[in-house]
Protein backbone atom coordinates (compact mmCIF):
# COMPACT_ATOMS: atom_id res chain seq x y z
CA UNK A 1 0.00 0.00 0.00
CA UNK A 2 1.26 3.40 -0.84
CA UNK A 3 2.82 5.70 1.30
CA UNK A 4 0.30 9.07 2.17
CA UNK A 5 1.73 12.00 0.39
CA UNK A 6 0.04 14.63 3.04
CA UNK A 7 -1.36 14.37 6.74
CA UNK A 8 -4.54 13.27 8.02
CA UNK A 9 -6.84 16.00 7.20
CA UNK A 10 -9.67 14.37 9.62
CA UNK A 11 -6.92 14.93 12.63
CA UNK A 12 -5.40 18.33 11.10
CA UNK A 13 -9.22 19.60 10.97
CA UNK A 14 -10.47 18.68 14.13
CA UNK A 15 -7.47 20.44 15.81
CA UNK A 16 -8.55 23.58 14.13
CA UNK A 17 -12.05 23.13 14.72
CA UNK A 18 -11.15 22.93 18.52
CA UNK A 19 -9.21 25.16 18.65
CA UNK A 20 -11.37 28.23 17.05
CA UNK A 21 -14.23 26.76 19.36
CA UNK A 22 -11.82 27.01 22.38
CA UNK A 23 -11.04 30.72 21.31
CA UNK A 24 -14.60 31.76 20.99
CA UNK A 25 -15.69 29.84 24.58
CA UNK A 26 -12.84 31.64 26.04
CA UNK A 27 -14.23 35.12 25.28
CA UNK A 28 -17.58 34.20 26.11
CA UNK A 29 -16.51 32.39 29.75
CA UNK A 30 -14.30 35.48 30.26
CA UNK A 31 -15.20 38.62 28.73
CA UNK A 32 -17.05 40.13 31.56
CA UNK A 33 -14.59 38.41 34.41
CA UNK A 34 -11.95 40.25 32.46
CA UNK A 35 -13.86 43.39 32.03
CA UNK A 36 -14.27 44.07 35.84
CA UNK A 37 -11.10 42.46 37.25
CA UNK A 38 -8.56 44.05 34.06
CA UNK A 39 -10.77 46.83 32.84
CA UNK A 40 -9.99 44.97 28.98
CA UNK A 41 -12.68 42.36 28.22
CA UNK A 42 -10.39 40.90 25.34
CA UNK A 43 -7.71 40.00 28.03
CA UNK A 44 -8.12 36.18 28.13
CA UNK A 45 -8.95 36.31 24.48
CA UNK A 46 -5.80 37.86 23.20
CA UNK A 47 -3.07 35.82 25.34
CA UNK A 48 -5.34 32.76 24.11
CA UNK A 49 -4.89 33.91 20.12
CA UNK A 50 -1.02 34.74 20.85
CA UNK A 51 -0.56 31.19 22.32
CA UNK A 52 -2.96 29.42 19.41
CA UNK A 53 -0.44 31.76 17.04
CA UNK A 54 2.11 30.26 18.40
CA UNK A 55 1.09 26.42 18.88
CA UNK A 56 -0.47 26.44 15.74
CA UNK A 57 3.29 27.89 14.10
CA UNK A 58 4.82 25.10 16.02
CA UNK A 59 2.57 22.46 14.79
CA UNK A 60 3.66 22.81 10.73
CA UNK A 61 6.61 22.98 12.22
CA UNK A 62 6.92 19.78 13.36
CA UNK A 63 4.24 18.80 11.05
CA UNK A 64 7.20 19.11 8.32
CA UNK A 65 10.21 17.85 10.41
CA UNK A 66 10.39 13.84 9.78
CA UNK A 67 9.62 12.40 13.27
CA UNK A 68 12.86 9.94 12.98
CA UNK A 69 15.03 12.92 13.82
CA UNK A 70 13.44 12.83 17.69
CA UNK A 71 14.44 9.00 17.70
CA UNK A 72 17.82 10.48 18.85
CA UNK A 73 19.77 10.20 22.32
CA UNK A 74 20.56 14.01 21.65
CA UNK A 75 16.59 15.18 22.02
CA UNK A 76 15.26 12.49 24.00
CA UNK A 77 17.57 12.73 27.09
CA UNK A 78 18.13 16.19 26.92
CA UNK A 79 14.54 16.81 26.80
CA UNK A 80 13.80 14.58 29.95
CA UNK A 81 16.80 16.23 31.52
CA UNK A 82 15.59 19.81 31.18
CA UNK A 83 12.07 18.84 32.35
CA UNK A 84 13.49 17.49 34.90
CA UNK A 85 15.16 20.33 35.99
CA UNK A 86 12.23 22.49 35.65
CA UNK A 87 9.57 20.24 37.91
CA UNK A 88 12.23 20.94 40.52
CA UNK A 89 12.80 24.78 39.75
CA UNK A 90 9.11 25.12 40.69
CA UNK A 91 9.91 24.74 44.18
CA UNK A 92 12.19 27.09 44.76
CA UNK A 93 9.55 30.15 43.70
CA UNK A 94 6.50 31.51 45.23
CA UNK A 95 3.40 29.45 45.37
CA UNK A 96 0.28 30.19 43.48
CA UNK A 97 -3.32 28.97 44.89
CA UNK A 98 -0.75 26.92 47.48
CA UNK A 99 0.78 24.73 44.87
CA UNK A 100 4.64 24.72 43.26
CA UNK A 101 3.32 24.26 39.27
CA UNK A 102 4.41 27.30 37.49
CA UNK A 103 7.59 29.29 36.25
CA UNK A 104 6.83 32.67 35.92
CA UNK A 105 8.15 34.96 33.48
CA UNK A 106 7.99 38.80 32.53
CA UNK A 107 6.02 38.14 29.59
CA UNK A 108 4.93 34.07 29.48
CA UNK A 109 3.89 31.24 32.06
CA UNK A 110 4.64 27.86 32.08
CA UNK A 111 3.85 24.37 33.69
CA UNK A 112 6.51 22.17 33.20
CA UNK A 113 3.91 19.10 34.04
CA UNK A 114 2.83 19.77 30.74
CA UNK A 115 5.89 19.01 29.26
CA UNK A 116 6.26 16.40 31.46
CA UNK A 117 3.36 14.16 29.29
CA UNK A 118 5.48 14.63 25.81
CA UNK A 119 8.75 13.87 27.04
CA UNK A 120 7.32 10.52 28.59
CA UNK A 121 6.48 9.74 25.27
CA UNK A 122 9.15 10.25 23.28
CA UNK A 123 11.22 8.73 25.88
CA UNK A 124 9.25 6.04 26.10
CA UNK A 125 8.96 5.07 21.72
CA UNK A 126 12.75 5.59 21.91
CA UNK A 127 13.45 3.28 24.87
CA UNK A 128 10.92 0.62 23.75
CA UNK A 129 11.38 0.73 20.29
CA UNK A 130 14.01 -2.17 20.22
CA UNK A 131 13.15 -4.14 23.39
CA UNK A 132 9.53 -5.09 22.74
CA UNK A 133 10.36 -8.02 22.68
CA UNK A 134 12.23 -8.34 25.94
CA UNK A 135 9.84 -6.34 28.08
CA UNK A 136 9.71 -9.72 30.43
CA UNK A 137 12.76 -8.30 31.39
CA UNK A 138 12.13 -6.18 34.79
CA UNK A 139 15.50 -5.92 35.60
CA UNK A 140 16.77 -4.18 32.21
CA UNK A 141 13.74 -3.11 30.68
CA UNK A 142 10.52 -2.39 32.53
CA UNK A 143 12.31 -0.39 35.62
CA UNK A 144 14.34 1.52 33.23
CA UNK A 145 11.72 2.65 31.07
CA UNK A 146 9.15 3.44 34.21
CA UNK A 147 11.56 5.32 35.88
CA UNK A 148 11.16 8.50 33.96
CA UNK A 149 7.60 8.04 34.81
CA UNK A 150 7.95 7.87 38.69
CA UNK A 151 10.63 10.25 38.64
CA UNK A 152 8.23 12.69 36.78
CA UNK A 153 4.78 11.54 38.78
CA UNK A 154 6.89 12.05 42.21
CA UNK A 155 7.80 15.35 41.33
CA UNK A 156 3.84 16.25 40.03
CA UNK A 157 2.58 14.73 43.04
CA UNK A 158 4.78 17.13 45.25
CA UNK A 159 3.19 19.98 43.89
CA UNK A 160 0.90 18.96 44.27
CA UNK A 161 -0.71 17.95 41.11
CA UNK A 162 -2.55 14.16 41.61
CA UNK A 163 -4.48 14.57 38.00
CA UNK A 164 -1.79 15.33 36.24
CA UNK A 165 0.45 12.79 37.67
CA UNK A 166 -2.38 10.33 36.73
CA UNK A 167 -2.45 11.08 33.61
CA UNK A 168 1.93 10.17 32.91
CA UNK A 169 0.41 7.05 34.52
CA UNK A 170 -2.47 6.45 32.49
CA UNK A 171 0.33 7.34 28.91
CA UNK A 172 2.65 5.09 30.32
CA UNK A 173 0.53 2.24 30.47
CA UNK A 174 -1.05 2.81 27.31
CA UNK A 175 2.62 2.69 25.80
CA UNK A 176 3.23 -0.03 27.63
CA UNK A 177 0.18 -2.16 26.66
CA UNK A 178 0.59 -1.55 22.92
CA UNK A 179 4.35 -2.12 23.25
CA UNK A 180 3.41 -5.72 23.97
CA UNK A 181 3.83 -5.88 27.96
CA UNK A 182 2.20 -8.81 29.88
CA UNK A 183 -1.14 -8.20 31.47
CA UNK A 184 0.03 -9.28 34.87
CA UNK A 185 2.39 -6.70 35.14
CA UNK A 186 -0.31 -4.33 34.95
CA UNK A 187 -1.15 -6.23 38.19
CA UNK A 188 1.95 -5.99 39.90
CA UNK A 189 2.40 -2.22 39.66
CA UNK A 190 -1.43 -1.85 41.36
CA UNK A 191 0.57 -3.48 44.59
CA UNK A 192 2.10 0.26 45.49
CA UNK A 193 -0.26 2.21 43.56
CA UNK A 194 -3.44 1.07 45.17
CA UNK A 195 -1.82 2.13 48.85
CA UNK A 196 -0.44 4.97 47.28
CA UNK A 197 -3.66 6.33 45.96
CA UNK A 198 -5.45 5.48 49.49
CA UNK A 199 -3.36 7.18 51.51
CA UNK A 200 -3.00 10.61 48.63
CA UNK A 201 -6.82 10.76 48.21
CA UNK A 202 -8.18 9.40 51.82
CA UNK A 203 -5.70 10.30 54.61
CA UNK A 204 -5.13 13.81 52.82
CA UNK A 205 -8.05 16.11 54.50
CA UNK A 206 -8.60 18.30 51.80
CA UNK A 207 -8.54 15.49 48.92
CA UNK A 208 -11.07 12.96 50.82
CA UNK A 209 -13.18 16.34 51.16
CA UNK A 210 -13.23 15.96 47.39
CA UNK A 211 -14.12 12.88 47.49
CA UNK A 212 -17.35 13.54 49.95
CA UNK A 213 -18.35 16.75 47.58
CA UNK A 214 -18.89 14.47 44.68
CA UNK A 215 -20.59 11.83 46.41
CA UNK A 216 -23.38 14.43 47.87
CA UNK A 217 -22.48 17.94 46.24
CA UNK A 218 -25.78 19.28 47.65
CA UNK A 219 -24.86 18.52 51.36
CA UNK A 220 -23.12 21.93 51.48
CA UNK A 221 -24.17 23.56 47.99
CA UNK A 222 -22.90 27.07 49.32
CA UNK A 223 -19.50 25.66 50.62
CA UNK A 224 -17.48 22.59 49.30
CA UNK A 225 -20.09 21.73 46.82
CA UNK A 226 -20.67 24.98 45.36
CA UNK A 227 -18.16 24.13 42.51
CA UNK A 228 -19.44 21.29 41.16
CA UNK A 229 -23.63 22.34 42.03
CA UNK A 230 -22.77 25.37 39.72
CA UNK A 231 -21.45 23.35 36.70
CA UNK A 232 -24.45 20.82 36.75
CA UNK A 233 -26.94 24.21 37.09
CA UNK A 234 -24.86 25.47 33.85
CA UNK A 235 -25.01 21.81 31.95
CA UNK A 236 -28.53 21.61 32.41
CA UNK A 237 -29.85 24.54 32.44
CA UNK A 238 -28.30 24.79 28.44
CA UNK A 239 -30.75 22.33 27.30
CA UNK A 240 -30.83 20.98 23.63
CA UNK A 241 -29.46 23.78 21.77
CA UNK A 242 -28.12 25.78 24.54
CA UNK A 243 -29.44 29.46 25.80
CA UNK A 244 -27.13 31.23 23.22
CA UNK A 245 -23.53 32.59 22.94
CA UNK A 246 -22.71 35.08 25.33
CA UNK A 247 -25.89 34.49 27.07
CA UNK A 248 -25.05 32.09 29.86
CA UNK A 249 -25.51 33.07 33.31
CA UNK A 250 -23.26 31.05 35.33
CA UNK A 251 -20.12 32.38 34.28
CA UNK A 252 -21.19 35.65 35.42
CA UNK A 253 -19.51 35.11 39.06
CA UNK A 254 -21.07 32.02 39.92
CA UNK A 255 -18.38 29.27 38.20
CA UNK A 256 -15.61 30.17 39.89
CA UNK A 257 -12.70 30.42 36.50
CA UNK A 258 -15.10 29.38 34.10
CA UNK A 259 -12.42 29.87 31.30
CA UNK A 260 -10.41 27.52 32.41
CA UNK A 261 -11.21 23.68 33.90
CA UNK A 262 -14.68 24.16 33.63
CA UNK A 263 -15.07 25.88 30.10
CA UNK A 264 -17.20 22.28 28.98
CA UNK A 265 -20.17 23.67 32.03
CA UNK A 266 -20.47 27.19 30.14
CA UNK A 267 -20.20 25.47 26.44
CA UNK A 268 -22.92 23.10 27.53
CA UNK A 269 -25.34 26.23 28.61
CA UNK A 270 -24.55 28.56 25.95
CA UNK A 271 -24.69 25.76 23.03
CA UNK A 272 -26.67 23.45 24.69
CA UNK A 273 -26.75 19.15 24.51
CA UNK A 274 -26.04 19.88 20.57
CA UNK A 275 -23.02 21.61 20.74
CA UNK A 276 -21.43 19.06 23.67
CA UNK A 277 -22.13 16.48 21.61
CA UNK A 278 -20.24 18.08 18.91
CA UNK A 279 -17.39 18.59 20.94
CA UNK A 280 -17.55 15.21 21.96
CA UNK A 281 -17.67 13.88 18.51
CA UNK A 282 -14.67 15.83 17.60
CA UNK A 283 -12.62 14.39 20.26
CA UNK A 284 -13.61 10.91 19.55
CA UNK A 285 -13.08 11.41 15.78
CA UNK A 286 -9.20 12.59 16.72
CA UNK A 287 -9.11 9.68 18.94
CA UNK A 288 -9.81 7.13 16.13
CA UNK A 289 -7.99 8.99 13.74
CA UNK A 290 -5.11 8.74 15.95
CA UNK A 291 -5.36 5.08 17.20
CA UNK A 292 -5.73 4.36 13.14
CA UNK A 293 -2.78 5.70 12.67
CA UNK A 294 -0.58 3.51 15.28
CA UNK A 295 -2.59 0.41 14.18
CA UNK A 296 -1.43 1.32 10.29
CA UNK A 297 2.25 1.98 11.23
CA UNK A 298 4.97 -0.41 10.54
CA UNK A 299 7.61 1.61 12.78
CA UNK A 300 7.56 0.83 16.42
CA UNK A 301 8.79 4.00 17.39
CA UNK A 302 6.06 5.63 15.20
CA UNK A 303 3.30 3.51 16.30
CA UNK A 304 4.08 4.26 20.38
CA UNK A 305 4.74 7.64 19.44
CA UNK A 306 0.94 8.12 18.14
CA UNK A 307 -0.68 6.10 20.44
CA UNK A 308 1.15 8.30 23.48
CA UNK A 309 0.03 11.47 21.89
CA UNK A 310 -3.79 10.59 21.52
CA UNK A 311 -4.24 8.88 24.77
CA UNK A 312 -2.51 12.06 25.90
CA UNK A 313 -5.32 14.15 24.78
CA UNK A 314 -8.13 11.78 24.74
CA UNK A 315 -7.60 10.69 27.94
CA UNK A 316 -7.67 14.10 29.23
CA UNK A 317 -10.39 15.09 27.19
CA UNK A 318 -12.24 12.50 28.91
CA UNK A 319 -11.09 13.37 32.57
CA UNK A 320 -12.14 17.04 32.42
CA UNK A 321 -15.79 16.52 30.53
CA UNK A 322 -16.58 13.79 33.21
CA UNK A 323 -15.46 16.41 36.03
CA UNK A 324 -17.60 18.57 34.70
CA UNK A 325 -20.70 16.76 34.63
CA UNK A 326 -19.85 15.03 37.81
CA UNK A 327 -18.84 11.80 36.86
CA UNK A 328 -15.48 12.02 38.41
CA UNK A 329 -14.77 14.21 41.84
CA UNK A 330 -13.40 17.69 41.01
CA UNK A 331 -9.62 18.01 39.30
CA UNK A 332 -7.76 21.01 37.71
CA UNK A 333 -7.16 18.85 34.04
CA UNK A 334 -8.27 21.33 31.22
CA UNK A 335 -9.93 20.50 28.38
CA UNK A 336 -7.37 19.90 25.42
CA UNK A 337 -7.55 23.31 22.90
CA UNK A 338 -10.37 24.63 24.20
CA UNK A 339 -9.47 25.66 28.31
CA UNK A 340 -7.92 28.90 28.86
CA UNK A 341 -4.05 27.90 29.49
CA UNK A 342 -0.73 29.22 27.10
CA UNK A 343 1.54 26.49 28.05
CA UNK A 344 -0.82 23.53 27.47
CA UNK A 345 -2.54 24.61 24.23
CA UNK A 346 1.21 25.09 22.54
CA UNK A 347 2.60 21.86 23.65
CA UNK A 348 -0.74 20.16 22.90
CA UNK A 349 -0.71 21.51 19.52
CA UNK A 350 2.96 20.81 18.67
CA UNK A 351 2.50 17.21 19.92
CA UNK A 352 -0.33 16.92 17.13
CA UNK A 353 2.09 18.52 14.45
CA UNK A 354 4.56 15.20 15.34
CA UNK A 355 1.22 13.21 15.50
CA UNK A 356 0.54 14.41 11.86
CA UNK A 357 4.04 13.93 10.50
CA UNK A 358 3.59 10.50 11.43
CA UNK A 359 0.50 10.34 9.63
CA UNK A 360 2.69 11.44 6.53
CA UNK A 361 4.29 8.62 6.54
CA UNK A 362 1.40 6.00 7.31
CA UNK A 363 0.51 3.15 4.88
Amino acid sequence: MAKRVSVDRWIFGVTLVLVFIGLVMIFSASAVMANEKFGFAYYFLLRQIAYAAAGIAAMFIMMNVDYKKLKHPGVVFPLVGITTLLLVAVFFLDTSHNTHRWLRFSFFSMQPSELAKPALILFLAYFLETRTKTLGDWRNTLLPAILPTVLFSALILREPDLGTAMMCAAITAAILYIAGMSLKYFGYALIPIVPLLYWMIFLTPWRFQRILVFLNPLANAQGTGFQIVQSLIAVSTGGITGSGLMEGKQKLFYLPEPQTDFIFAVTAEELGLIGSLFIVVLFAVFCYRGYRTAVRNNDTFARLMAVGITTMIGVQAFFNISVVLALLPTKGIPLPFISYGGSSLFIMLASVGVLLNITKQTD
